[in-house]
């Protein structure tokens, strides 16, 4: 009889790079309310992959990676550019100026979603009964955390505005997610495809920073840069290679499992730091929330 094999989450070689993608993310979302406190968010944003993209580049390097990509591979550096590296950022960190930095990452836990929805339309794979009804579970969850922060509105921002920027970086993510998960995006080597990617997306960034923000902006706080490097190296470089690896090892949906762990990462930071106000409400949404997506991940073993 041969031994059942364990879910792919349990494999080292997936289960190290999952738990670290999670915990360097989930400390991320609250170093960007830093970022968009100094200076307009596009320019945070470009600093941020100005920073990122040269050490990618140097990474490709090291692990002796070809910097030639095909046409399609460009094509491709392009689509994730425009997706992961700016459109999904710049939602993202506008987000965080109406909605509390824990909030917005329990949203993002909602990305096995459309991932899974976006890699069964292109790339054929199967949703389970059992992951739509633990989706729902999780929908249930962070409709109950949204009321709760519509009540409190502690940024004394506007939360139905926060909630469209959000959906709209979690949109974006996820096509960017989905797309190098094809056919094209497995034939180019990794790291040399993010690479590119950084760049086409931090030349997309400073075109929208300068547009909607004029000239850049450079701040003298040593925390500003602290973060900035913090977010370009770790958040970034680090942590993008190991999460798209993820990707083309279990698929677009079963990776966005991570979100269940920088949930937790991020809204005990935002607890602490933050000064997030929990309630009856908010324990019972963060329960289902993180209840639902477990019911989720349960369902799809490889």
């Amino acid at each position: 009889m041969s031994e059942a094999k364990p879910h792919a989450l349990l494999r080292p070689q997936i289960a190290l790079p999952f738990v670290l993608v999670a915990l360097i993310w989930g400390s991320t979302w609250y170093v960007i309310t830093g970022q968009i406190a100094a200076v307009p968010p596009s320019w945070s944003i470009a600093y941020r992959f100005a920073l990122a993209t040269p050490a990618m580049f140097l990474v490709a390097l090291a692990m002796r990676n070809p910097l030639r990509l095909t046409r399609g591979g460009h094509l491709l550096a392009i689509l994730l550019g425009l997706t992961q590296f700016s459109g999904n950022f710049n939602f993202v960190y506008r987000a965080e100026l109406h909605l509390t930095s824990g909030v917005v990452a329990v949203m993002f836990g909602m990305l096995m979603v459309p991932n899974a929805l976006l890699a069964r339309w292109w790339l054929g794979q199967q949703v389970t009964p059992r992951f739509l009804i633990g989706s729902l579970v999780a929908s249930a969850g962070i409709a109950l955390l949204l009321v709760h922060e519509a009540q409190v509105a502690r940024l004394g921002g506007n939360v139905l505005l926060g909630v469209a920027l959000a959906v709209g970086g979690i949109l974006s993510a996820s096509i960017a997610n989905v797309s190098q998960g094809t056919e094209t995006g497995r034939a180019q080597p990794m790291v040399t495809l993010l690479a590119y990617a950084m760049l086409y997306g931090t030349l997309i960034d400073i075109a929208i920073a300068w547009t909607l923000a004029g000239p850049p902006v450079f701040p003298a706080s040593t925390a500003f840069w602290a973060g900035t490097a913090w977010l370009a190296f770790a958040g970034s470089v680090v942590t993008f290679p190991l999460y798209y690896g993820i990707i083309r090892a279990i698929g677009p949906g079963r990776a966005a499992y991570n979100g269940v762990l920088v949930i937790v990462v991020a809204m005990l930071i935002s607890t602490f730091v933050e000064g997030y106000e929990w309630s009856l409400l908010a324990v019972a949404g963060a329960t289902l929330g993180i209840a639902g997506m477990i019911i989720a991940l349960r369902a799809r073993q490889v």
